[in-house]
C-alpha cells in the first residue's frame, strides 16, 4: 500500500480562503469593464437613468454605426497600427542596445550612462522646448514625431539591463572565443535567451504607443495623419460639448450618452486580443532579472 499524504485541515482552509479572495478580486476587476461594454450597446434613456449594470438595456448600435461608417475612422485606425508598429520597433532596438551596453560592468563610464538615463526620469525639458525641437528638426506630421521622443522608457531600460546582467557571462566569453562579434553575441546568444523580457517590453511599448494621443495632437496638423485615439477624442468632444445643445438630435443624444464607453471598447479591444499571447512571458520577463539567487 502506498500512503498518500492528505492536505491538513489548516491547508484546506487556507486554499478555500485564497479561492474566495481571488474570486472577489476577479469580480471587482471585471465588473467595470463589463459595465463599459454593456453601456456601449445600451440606449440613451437607460444609460442616463443608471439602469445599465452587466447587460445592455435598450440595445442600440447608433454610436458604433456612426463610427464604423466614417472612412476617416478607418484611416486613423490604420495610422494607429502603423505608428504603433514603427514606434515599438524603434523603441525596442534602442532600448535593447542601451540596456545591453549598461549590463557590462567593465564598461568605462557605465555609471555616468546610467545616471544620464535615470536623470531623465525626474527632469524633462518641458513641453515648449520639446515642441520647438520637433518643429526645428522637421519631424512634424510624420511618424518620427511620435516614435523618437518616446523611444526609450527608463523603467523598461532598467528592467532589461537587470535581465541581461542575470545571464551567465560564460556564454558570451565562449561565443567570443568562437569568433562572434559584439553584435553577433547580442543577436545569436543574448536575444534568443531573452524572449521573455523582449516580449514583455514589446507589450509595454505597444500599449503605450497605442493609447498615446497627446503627441499626435501636438505634432500632427492634418486629420488624415491622426491616430484613432485623437479621432475618438474629437468625437467625444463634439458629442458631449455644450455648443450644439440647441441643434441636438435624438441621434446626437445617443452618441453623447455612450460615446465614452464605445471609445474605451474600440481602443482596448486590440490590446485585449494580443495580451493573452504575451501574458505567459509577463511575470518571468519582469521578475527574472530582479531576483538574485
Amino acid at each position: 500500500m502506498v500512503s498518500v499524504n492528505r492536505p491538513s485541515r489548516g491547508y484546506r482552509v487556507f486554499q478555500g480562503v485564497n479561492g474566495v479572495i481571488l474570486t472577489l478580486v476577479v469580480v471587482v476587476t471585471l465588473y467595470p469593464f463589463l459595465n463599459i461594454v454593456a453601456r456601449s450597446f445600451s440606449g440613451e434613456r437607460q444609460i442616463r437613468a443608471g439602469e445599465v449594470t452587466l447587460w445592455p438595456k435598450g440595445f442600440n448600435l447608433t454610436t458604433y454605426k456612426i463610427v464604423f461608417q466614417d472612412s476617416m475612422f478607418w484611416r486613423n485606425y490604420g495610422n494607429t497600427v502603423f505608428y504603433t508598429v514603427v514606434a515599438t520597433a524603434v523603441a525596442m532596438v534602442l532600448t535593447t542596445c542601451y540596456a545591453y551596453v549598461l549590463s557590462k560592468r567593465h564598461l568605462k563610464g557605465r555609471t555616468a550612462l546610467v545616471g544620464i538615463a535615470v536623470f531623465t526620469m525626474f527632469f524633462t525639458g518641458g513641453l515648449i522646448p520639446h515642441y520647438v525641437l520637433i518643429t526645428s528638426l522637421g519631424l512634424k506630421n510624420s511618424v518620427w514625431a511620435i516614435a523618437l521622443p518616446n523611444a526609450i522608457s527608463v523603467f523598461n531600460l532598467l528592467v532589461m539591463k537587470a535581465f541581461f546582467e542575470s545571464l551567465p557571462a560564460d556564454l558570451e566569453e565562449a561565443a567570443q572565443i568562437d569568433g562572434l562579434s559584439t553584435y553577433g553575441i547580442l543577436l545569436r546568444i543574448v536575444l534568443p535567451l531573452s524572449k521573455a523580457v523582449v516580449a514583455t517590453m514589446v507589450l509595454f511599448y505597444s500599449v503605450s504607443f497605442w493609447n498615446s494621443w497627446f503627441s499626435a495632437f501636438l505634432y500632427m496638423d492634418r486629420t488624415d495623419l491622426m491616430p484613432v485615439t485623437v479621432y475618438l477624442r474629437n468625437l467625444i468632444q463634439g458629442a458631449t460639448g455644450g455648443g450644439n445643445a440647441g441643434a441636438a438630435t435624438e441621434q446626437l443624444s445617443q452618441v453623447g450618452a455612450n460615446i465614452q464607453a464605445v471609445t474605451i471598447v474600440l481602443t482596448a479591444l486590440p490590446i485585449l486580443c494580443v495580451y493573452p499571447f504575451v501574458q505567459r512571458f509577463f511575470v518571468s520577463g519582469v521578475m527574472l532579472g530582479a531576483v538574485k539567487g
